[in-house]
């Protein structure tokens, strides 16, 4: 068990992605009665099978192939694992793309319970590990969660340990820690009457995303002015134009969105606030935490508190690895801003350290 600290350039040399073209496939799996789960497999024939395979898990709004699989160059973590050998696969949970949409996602949004909470949302990961596992013949699976995505992860291999081998964390909120000031107390994520609360005014039970919505968080953290030079303008292009297209009906709107159940939100909150959902000493898998430098959902104490409870367990692997100055969304950045240290790292570690 060891912490890395590195800078950009350490791993990129590492990292040498198969050039032969990925298979897709799109299949879904039962969860709860009534709620089908959307999945896309991403796989390289050509690349000699390594590792178990990998999950890709997005976060509290924009669904997995926006965040994972854009058509584009340096826009798809998916196919450059898969060209590593890894089998992908893009999970969408309820709520969220391809997936089934609550009922009341179909109704005008409301001041209501948020929709998605965590146990909706670790049932639906339940059922794609479990699709994977009959699909694959694998014994286990490996799970990468970005950002909330990370804590539905480390929820599921805390209850299901049997299942997970590897668990990438990555800029991933996980509790124990009062005080963020981007969604705890005094946030707009709280109830601006009473910071203790949630704010169900502004968030209701989902949300409603535009294009102009995307970008701003994204182009804040990016340290220079040009952001040409550190994020390829066709990336995010085809990042807007994915997120909204994973809704039928964004078209239905004046100006187009996509909807994103707030229950995720309402998690975060209360983990920002230091609530401990659940527990990463009961995790029996390796573990990887990755958190960019500017990142502005996770917290270094996020980091310090996940890496001290899983070294606590007294078995297993749990590395760090820091990336200076890169962003919540490094793995879509331009190569040289650290999304090539993030594809080599994260390949390196899924694969068991196969050449």
């Amino acid at each position: 068990m060891r912490t890395m600290l590195v800078s950009a350039g350490a791993l990129a040399l590492a990292f040498t992605p198969a050039e032969a073209e990925v298979q897709r496939s799109a299949f879904t799996v039962h969860s709860d009665l009534g709620i089908e789960i959307a999945i896309r497999e991403v796989i390289n024939t050509d690349a000699a099978r390594t590792g178990d395979p990998v999950i890709l898990l997005h976060g509290a709004r924009v669904p997995g192939i926006p965040s994972f699989d854009l058509d584009v160059p340096g826009g798809s973590l998916a196919a450059d694992l898969a060209g590593e050998g890894l089998a992908v696969y893009i999970v969408d949970l309820r709520g969220y793309g391809a997936s089934t949409r609550p009922a009341d996602m179909s109704k005008p949004r409301a001041a209501s319970t948020p929709l998605v909470r965590s146990g909706a949302a670790v049932r639906d990961l339940g059922a794609a590990v479990d699709a994977v596992l009959s699909r694959t013949g694998a014994g286990k699976t490996a799970i990468l969660g970005w950002a909330t995505g990370g804590h539905w992860a480390g929820m599921y291999a805390a209850f299901e340990p049997e299942k997970v081998s590897k668990v990438v964390f990555y800029n991933t909120l996980y509790g124990y820690s009062p005080g963020h000031p981007v969604i705890g107390r005094g946030s707009r994520v709280a109830d601006p009457d009473n910071p203790e609360q949630f704010n169900l005014e502004r968030f209701q039970n989902y949300r409603l995303n535009t294009a102009e919505s995307l970008l701003p968080g994204w182009d804040r953290s990016i340290p220079i002015d040009d952001k040409a030079a550190w994020r390829d303008p066709a990336v995010a292009e085809a990042y807007v134009a994915a997120a909204l297209s994973s809704d039928t009906t964004s078209e239905e709107r004046d100006p187009p969105s996509f909807r994103a159940p707030s229950g995720a939100m309402l998690d975060s909150f209360l983990i920002a606030k230091g609530a401990a959902l659940w527990d990463a000493r009961l995790i029996e898998a390796d573990a990887l935490i990755i958190r960019s430098g500017n990142d502005f959902w996770s917290r270094p104490e996020d980091v310090d508190m996940l890496k001290t409870h899983l070294d606590a367990r007294g078995f297993g692997s749990a590395e760090v690895v820091e990336i200076p100055e890169a962003t919540h969304f490094v793995h879509l950045d331009r190569d040289e801003r650290g999304r090539a240290d993030f594809a080599a790292g994260v390949s390196a570690f899924l694969r068991g350290g196969a050449d």
